[in-house]
């Protein structure tokens, strides 16, 4: 069995999208189909308004995936709760190979949205404001040609850029005062951190019931392994300091590749690993290897500030294989 995490970055259509659909497809579906995934976990995934059709949908995802293996595979994701129609920007996808049995999102299910009066606000805030996930997780349960279930957390968590506090910018990336800056910078982190431990909750609950259920969280957690958000979803011995508590910790997979090959983005030069595959101990007994396809990355801040319309992702692929589920494809 292939696992695979890969953020798309913004896939779209025109008028919206820099770059016609075409340009991106030769660029991503090479990847996509190198990666020869049984389950493919897709972040930022946009939807579209298309003729006929009253709800938003992938059609940009659908042009990435005609012809492929992926076409025909079990689709899980996120809507709105209200019209379950998908987001306009950055929808969660997981595609497989074998039958989704159940599919729904996790947001604010167990981390209720925190209370906050901004302190820089200009004019000064008069009340608290909710702090809320920019996007749910994503939970697929597969059903395994063997018999078993497979639970797999697909996250895209908030990324380390501040967000906006009131009067306190003057462009998208320029502030009117330090104070404003550190103060957005730590709003983003309550989210990520909340919503880390919102998805360590819900995999407790899991280990609870079972301790042997197969688990996977994986996608783009914007964070390094040594980081809160990583820290908080893996449970460390280390950090809980009960030996009784390490059968349910999760096993970051992206640490057995070589330290010169561990990186899933390049940031002012600097190569980090931000893209995760986490998986639960009795999965874990199945592992067998992991990749990331990252040849081919440029910088992401010099591909912003210098390349004109770039077609690709400035995030690897990252593809873990697990032994003992055969089964044809579909």
């Amino acid at each position: 069995m292939r696992v695979a995490t890969f953020n798309l970055e913004s896939l779209d259509l025109p008028p919206r999208a820099p770059r016609p659909i075409e340009a991106r497809i030769d660029m991503l579906r090479p990847e996509l189909e190198r990666a020869a995934a049984d389950v493919l976990c897709l972040q930022e995934v946009n939807g579209q308004r298309v003729p006929g059709e009253p709800l938003r949908v992938l059609a940009a995802l659908d042009q990435l995936l005609e012809g492929t293996r992926y076409q025909g595979y079990y689709r899980s994701v996120t809507h709105h709760a209200h019209d379950q129609g998908v987001a306009d920007v950055h929808n969660l996808v997981t595609l497989s190979r074998w039958p989704v049995l159940e599919s729904r999102l996790l947001r604010h299910d167990f981390i209720k949205p925190v209370r906050y009066r901004a302190v820089t606000a200009r004019p000064p805030a008069q009340d608290d404001e909710e702090i809320g996930f920019d996007r749910p997780a994503l939970v697929t349960e597969i059903g395994l040609p063997d018999g078993r279930t497979l639970c797999v957390v697909n996250c895209h968590l908030r990324a380390p850029l501040a967000s906006s506090v009131q009067g306190q910018k003057q462009a998208p990336f320029v502030w009117n005062s330090i104070s404003g800056w550190a103060e957005g910078f730590c709003i983003s982190s309550i989210k990520r951190n909340a919503q880390a431990l919102e998805i360590r909750l819900f995999v407790d609950q899991l280990l609870e019931k079972d301790l042997h259920a197969e688990i996977l969280v994986l996608g783009d957690l914007n964070a390094e392994d040594n980081e809160s958000p990583v820290r908080i979803l893996v449970g460390a011995e280390q950090d809980t300091g009960n030996g009784a508590l390490a059968a349910s910790s999760l096993i970051v997979l992206d640490r057995g590749l070589p330290q010169d090959r561990r990186y899933s983005v390049v940031h002012q030069g600097r190569p980090q690993m931000l893209d995760h595959v986490l998986c639960s101990r009795a999965l874990y007994g199945r592992f067998k290897e992991i990749q990331v396809y990252n040849e081919a990355l440029s910088d992401e801040a010099v591909s912003y500030a210098r390349v004109d319309r770039p077609t690709g992702s400035s995030h690897a692929c990252i593809v873990a294989e697990f032994a003992d589920v055969n089964a044809s494809a579909n």
